[in-house]
């Protein structure tokens, strides 16, 4: 291994979604000093490899052959090389293959780096406007069955920011769906072609949402953000009563206060007034 070459790991590396010009330096770094690319397409990768001037050798990985080429791979970074791991466009692993072949490295006792960079994920939050303190990512959501159903039912669920990617030609179905089933006033954003020329924000309900892109359907890539299901309120009168039954089947001070909380929602000062009134 010659000097500028890097040091024997896998290195999970995030590369532009659409702007050529959000290539971090690192990750031009690791690419040229690395044995080996594994690219998700190698045809698309080989154009931003040739845009940065990036000679390293490539191979391809996705989701036909990682069971197969998992193995060599893994010999390969025994052996001593490095190896680059990225995708066709943002951050590997985020619904991009990747995950077998990281755990596998993790297995052989080999250095996972990640080097970050662009994420679909985190540009479309960032400016969504909608709280980012907590979310969930869903990735693609399953086309159809049960799987759908259960996801479709926890975005319902959420009280926080959900976020979904979604192909164009379905997002006014999907957001059909989440309206229908009583979500249609919940704020939720299109994020589309981020970083790109035609970059947009569109903001509304999500029943706005559904009927605009019903009239214009979308394009290019999509994340859809949803924002959080209003938390339920719930008097002081009917906290009282669920805190004097507790107290009638035996429940400490101390747990009827806990479950006053955890089970009904109540500010922590009013659970514990209510679980010691009486």
């Amino acid at each position: 291994m010659t000097d500028s070459s890097a040091p024997a790991a896998l290195y999970i590396v995030s590369t532009p979604i659409g702007n050529m010009g959000d290539m971090s330096f690192r990750a031009v770094e690791i690419l040229s000093s690395a044995a080996l690319v594994v690219a998700e397409d190698t045809r698309h990768s080989r154009r931003l490899l040739d845009h940065y001037q990036i000679a390293t050798r490539s191979s391809a990985y996705h989701e036909h052959n990682e069971a197969r080429e998992t193995p060599r791979l893994v010999k390969r970074l025994q052996d001593g090389e490095s190896i680059a791991l990225i995708t066709d466009a943002g951050t590997p692993l985020l619904s991009d293959p990747g995950a077998r072949l990281v755990s596998a490295a993790i297995s052989a006792g080999i250095p996972v780096v990640p080097i970050p960079g662009a994420s679909a994920l985190l540009a479309a939050l960032v400016g969504s406007g909608l709280a980012g303190e907590q979310f969930t990512f869903f990735g693609f959501l399953p086309r159809k069955g049960k799987e759908r159903l259960r996801a479709l039912t926890d975005i319902m669920r959420m009280t926080h920011t959900a976020i979904i990617y979604e192909s164009p030609l379905r997002v006014c179905d999907t957001l059909t769906e989440l309206s229908e089933a009583g979500a249609g006033s919940r704020t939720a954003v299109v994020a589309r072609e981020l970083t790109k020329k035609f970059e947009e924000f569109a903001r509304g309900t999500v029943a706005e949402l559904a009927a605009r892109y019903k009239e214009s359907p979308a394009r290019g890539e999509v994340v859809i953000l949803i924002g959080p299901a209003a938390a339920e309120t719930v008097s002081e009168e009917s906290l009282r009563d669920a805190a004097a039954s507790m107290r009638e089947a035996g429940l400490s001070a101390r747990d009827c206060v806990e479950r006053l909380i955890s089970e009904h929602g109540a500010p922590r000062n009013l659970a514990y007034r209510l679980a010691h009134e009486g």
